[in-house]
């Protein structure tokens, strides 16, 4: 039976990030975490790439374009959206994971959703970082994942 996997390996990628300034408290720590895991796995400062939008609305166009580019390797998408009292959070979240997931399907380069949906701000700052780990950093994983098993596919599949 063959098995194929991505690596852990970022040297010699290229990444994005698409992230959304509205929860900028969280999602600054989303980005800190997953460019720090970046460049842990071998990423250099200047392969790396941050896109700001306005909110996690906006992020799938952006993320889209980037991914099209041909420029970048894996596109990681980063944002928070807070339930509140209106259905407001359904509306954003529901169209930011179906743009991002569109983008992914579209793309020729792994689009990554790192998009926090949580009841309470407390449970974006646990996801941001503090006792459920880091998101960015999570995403960031799955980008270099992704990017590397891309690659295998490709020699696989003679593309």
């Amino acid at each position: 039976m063959k098995q194929m996997e991505g690596s852990l390996k970022a040297e010699g990628k290229r990444f994005a990030i698409v992230a959304a300034r509205f929860n900028d408290l969280i999602v600054e720590q989303l980005v800190r975490g997953a460019v720090g895991t970046l460049e842990k796995l071998g990423a250099r400062e200047n392969d790396i790439t941050v896109t700001w939008v306005p909110g996690a609305f906006e992020i799938p166009g952006v993320a889209r374009r980037l991914a099209l580019s041909g420029k970048f390797d894996a596109v990681i998408c980063l944002g928070c959206v807070i339930r509140g009292a209106t259905p407001h959070f359904d509306f954003v979240a529901g169209e930011a994971a179906r743009g991002i997931a569109l983008a992914a399907r579209e793309a020729p380069v792994p689009v990554i959703f790192g998009v926090l949906t949580t009841e309470t701000i407390e449970q974006a700052i646990e996801r941001a970082g503090t006792k459920a780990g880091n998101k960015g950093a999570d995403a960031a994983m799955a980008a270099v994942q992704m990017a590397n098993l891309r690659s295998l596919l490709d020699a696989e599949l003679g593309k």
